[in-house]
């Protein structure tokens, strides 16, 4: 295998073609990416967890210092100030030395504000790009050229085209994430409570909550209907039935986002159906293939949560294509099959189908499926179908004129039990598709 010194020459090499590109088609000379800044809490004198810009973090893997600033001319090594102050109130990162300095022109920043003077003097032609549009002013960087939609549609775009180096980077963090989800399983299955099995996961990952890439969510029983949980109760429940860990990890600011579920009982209805969600799961991952847009495999798996819907008795008397032409599926399955993955846990460019930005929004029945690309080699994505009883996504449909095509009596059997999702990390290739997660044996 390649180097990672190599790996990371590669990708800058990508980086500073796609920067000659937007430069010159939006006549700029350069691009001024800030890291971002910390965010004091109101009325406090404390600040917000640092989220770094992840335009910043495409460049190098500096994800945990503000205050940072890189300028790109596509053509020159690109230059970073790096804020090094002194401090003695807080930690403060030294000059890096590591895989990917060689390749960048580093400046210790020991004021922040010192920016102003150290930049080059000539600023009327370069975009900034970065959460402060009040810095940009303060520098001399006209609005128009505040985070420029063009640039920003360009960027977004390309960053869907996964590198040798950027999927390094996210199979490493599979492989952290995996450790994490063992850890958890073994937690649940020794009776212990939703924090301490989230403890144990954060653990094993060696990530504390902060630095996960979204907020764990470990639902036991019920909990599970919550589609983004992360309350965490202290208490184990009294009788535990099942368990959904949606958790991920990070490495050199690249995501893993990966679900499983699990059942108490392996001899239970419930356990019967998770096995073939998965299996389903896998089934579908099997077909999926460059060419083909995203929002179709979605539509796929809707079919194959009415044939699960019918074998285990949860409706009747209707056919799989009635059931999904009538969004009957719906209410069990809320949400899309999945994401694009990378630097952002829901990475950007999902509906964009040129680098121009045009936008194709998701079809009216699913409307909060996140991607309508057709796939290409070189994407990454999750595949997160599921299966829920939730409620008050249910409660219209005991009215409705398909009432009487609900099992109602298996429906409310399962609610104790919330839900399934099964969730898998995938890049499409040339030829089939490579499962990241799958490969480290995460069953």
């Amino acid at each position: 295998m390649e180097s990672l010194v190599t790996l990371y020459q590669d990708h800058l090499k990508t980086l500073q073609a796609r920067a000659q590109q937007v430069l010159e088609r939006n006549k700029l000379d350069a691009l001024l990416i800030h890291s971002g800044e910390l965010l004091t809490v109101f009325l406090d004198d404390h600040t917000y967890p640092f989220k770094v810009n992840p335009q910043f973090k495409a460049w190098l893997p500096v994800t945990s210092v503000p205050n940072c600033w890189l300028w790109v001319d596509g053509v020159n090594k690109p230059k970073l100030w790096f804020y090094s102050p002194v401090d003695y109130w807080h930690n403060v990162e030294p000059l890096p030395q590591s895989f990917w300095t060689d390749e960048i022109e580093i400046v210790a920043l020991k004021n922040a504000d010192e920016i102003a003077q150290l930049l080059p003097a000539q600023r009327d032609n370069v975009a900034y790009i970065g959460p402060v549009p009040a810095r940009a002013a303060q520098l001399g960087i006209n609005s128009d050229r505040t985070n420029p939609k063009a640039v920003i549609d360009f960027l977004h775009y390309h960053r869907s085209y996964k590198t040798d180096y950027e999927l390094y980077c996210l199979r490493e963090a599979q492989k952290t994430a995996v450790i994490g989800h063992h850890a958890a399983q073994e937690a649940f299955l020794s009776g212990m409570s939703e924090f301490d099995i989230n403890n144990a996961y954060l653990s094993a990952t060696g990530h504390r909550d902060i630095d996960v890439p979204y907020g764990n969510i470990i639902a036991l029983n019920e909990h599970a209907a919550v589609l983004h949980y992360t309350q965490l109760d202290h208490l184990p429940p009294e009788q535990a039935r099942s368990f959904l860990i949606d958790a991920g990890t990070e490495y050199n600011g690249y995501a893993a986002d990966l679900t499983r579920t699990y059942a108490a009982q392996p001899d239970s209805d419930y356990a019967q159906l998770v096995k073939e969600m998965n299996q389903e799961e896998l089934a579908l991952i099997g077909t999926l293939k460059a060419g083909v847009r995203y929002s179709e495999y979605h539509q796929q798996m809707h079919q194959r949560i009415a044939k699960l819907l019918l074998k285990h008795q949860l409706v009747k008397g209707l056919s799989e294509e009635a059931l999904v032409a009538e969004d009957i599926t719906g209410p069990f399955m809320p949400h899309g099959l999945g994401h694009p993955l990378g630097l952002q846990v829901h990475d950007v460019a999902g509906f964009m189908q040129d680098d121009k930005g045009t936008h194709l929004a998701a079809p009216q029945q699913y409307p909060y499926l996140r991607c309508t690309r057709i796939l290409e080699p070189r994407m990454v994505l999750t595949i997160e179908p599921g299966i829920y009883f939730i409620e008050s996504l249910l409660a219209p449909w005991r009215e409705s004129k398909f009432s009487q095509h609900f099992n109602w009596d298996r429906i409310d059997a399962l609610k104790p039990y919330g839900g399934i999702r099964i969730e898998d990390n995938v890049i499409i290739r040339e030829q089939g598709v490579e499962n990241m997660t799958r490969d480290l044996k995460l069953e």
